[in-house]
């Protein structure tokens, strides 16, 4: 299954035509795994594991350009993330189209005096586990971003990792339980 017009990447086209919802419901779908590309790159790469696996996809699309993050060849295995910035007193967790987002607020928090470590959680089912904890332990704190309701989304999908394995102090970035339009 493959999603256009994701979350808030929709423009003008109204609240029908952005979904805040679907990561929520096709998480819960048991042997569905679900993607979102952060570029073209990586979008190439996914779509190529995607057909050579047996199995459930819901790929998630958005209808606006990606900003180039990634170098050409860089591979994204399934149920993996990519380290996109490294950091010490913060980790944020992010995927599609926030992660430019996240990479541009970096800046701002940097001139802060905060050194944030950004990941790339493309896979958002199956959820790279081992990268979620040993970064909650390496920073102490995390934040997610997305663009998603941030009620059953990214953000409750990494808590629920780190509530059992490592609890430390967390924030949800994302829509609050709104309809958009």
């Amino acid at each position: 299954v493959v999603s256009t017009d994701s979350g808030v990447a929709a423009g003008y086209n109204g609240g029908t035509h952005a979904p805040i919802e679907d990561i929520a419901i096709m998480r819960v779908i048991p042997g569905m795994t679900v993607i979102e590309h952060t570029d073209s790159v990586m979008l190439k790469d996914l779509l190529k594991r995607a057909v050579d696996q047996y199995g459930m996809f819901y790929i998630r699309l958005t209808r606006r350009n990606a900003v180039k993050i990634y170098a050409e060849g860089s591979e994204f295995p399934i149920g993996g993330s990519a380290v996109v910035r490294e950091g010490n007193d913060i980790t944020i967790f992010t995927s599609g189209l926030m992660v430019a987002e996240v990479l541009r607020l970096t800046k701002v928090l940097e001139m802060e005096g905060i050194s944030a470590k950004v990941i790339d959680l493309y896979s958002l089912k199956p959820l790279d586990q081992k990268a979620i904890i040993q970064s909650a332990k390496e920073t102490q704190a995390v934040v997610t971003v997305e663009n998603h309701n941030v009620v059953a989304g990214l953000g409750d999908a990494v808590a629920s990792i780190l509530i059992e394995e490592h609890p430390v102090p967390m924030k949800k970035v994302g829509i609050q339980d709104s309809f958009l339009f």
